[in-house]
């Protein structure tokens, strides 16, 4: 029997994530905050969500890597199992 265990985000996934909301309201409080012309803030806060998007993005394509991945391993065992289905249901009926 096959089974299989989708795990939608796992522990390391989630500290990610916090880690990267939590990066992402510090640098916003911060520029907010900072002693400089409004410009230069929104200049920098417009680059700090830039560069949290390219984070997401990077990590969102390893993600669907990963479940590519996954879904091949599946497809694979899936196929392994059908044939050896077949093979068995051809023997048997050699044998019949």
């Amino acid at each position: 029997m096959l089974t299989i265990k989708i795990k939608v985000m796992n522990d390391s996934s989630k500290v990610l994530v916090g880690l990267l909301a939590g990066l992402a309201a510090g640098a916003a409080l911060g520029l907010l905050f900072a002693p400089e012309k409004g410009t230069e803030t929104r200049d920098k806060l417009s680059q700090s969500l830039k560069d949290l998007g390219d984070t997401i993005r990077d990590r969102t394509a390893d993600e669907i890597n990963n479940l590519s991945a996954f879904k091949d391993k599946v497809v694979s065992s899936v196929k392994g199992k059908v044939q050896e289905a077949e093979d068995e249901f051809a023997d048997d009926i050699e044998h019949a």
